[in-house]
């Protein structure tokens, strides 16, 4: 948290005006007519925002209260500051759109986490997540990565209530940063 802290308008500086409708095609699909969308981990509020001016209602979290004080200022939806585990609500939403947000949740506690946010999905509902791609766990600028290729995704979501229906691998949008590889996942509620 301290790294978002610290930066937290370089950081929405650097992602806010990224066009992610690529991003976001897939995910839209799956969900019906005037969805409720939690965006986890929303970071500056770049999605959530986008998902607001789409009409749907959208509730939004980020664990750096710096970010949360900067999403706040984006759009008319719900942001507070709270965690992965820390956040519920008695009802579910139709879609989670958790973008570059998940890989900071070191890896043995993934399973748990992911889990947890199920809880969270409607049973028709649609779970977006994105990883940097690899099969290792890496530190930068005092930020941990949990990273992930398509084998590792699926370990992780072992017993949690989820598998995957689409994955797919994206370039970096930021400018300079086209060579890293991001790993994007549409996740399903398993049905016994």
């Amino acid at each position: 948290m301290e790294y978002y802290n610290n930066n937290a308008q370089a950081f929405a500086d650097a992602t806010l005006h990224i066009d992610m409708s690529a991003l976001y095609a897939p995910f839209l699909q799956h969900l019906p007519p005037k969805p409720r969308v939690l965006d986890a981990g929303c970071g500056a509020g770049r999605d959530a925002n986008a998902f607001t001016q789409m009409g749907f209602t959208v509730e939004a979290f980020d664990a750096s209260e710096a970010l949360v004080h900067i999403a706040k200022q984006q759009g008319e939806f719900i942001v507070e500051r709270n965690t992965f585990l820390g956040f519920t609500r008695p009802y579910t939403f139709d879609g989670i759109w958790a973008c570059a947000s998940l890989l900071h949740v070191p890896a043995t506690e993934l399973p748990n986490t992911l889990k947890h946010l199920a809880s969270l999905l409607a049973n028709t509902g649609v779970f977006y997540v994105s990883f940097k791609y690899g099969t290792d766990d890496t530190e930068r600028d005092g930020r941990h990565f949990t990273n992930c290729d398509e084998t590792r995704l699926a370990a992780l979501l072992e017993n949690t209530g989820l598998h995957v229906a689409e994955i797919w691998r994206t370039h970096d949008k930021r400018p300079n940063r086209d060579k890293e590889l991001w790993l994007n996942a549409l996740l399903r509620k398993n049905h016994v």
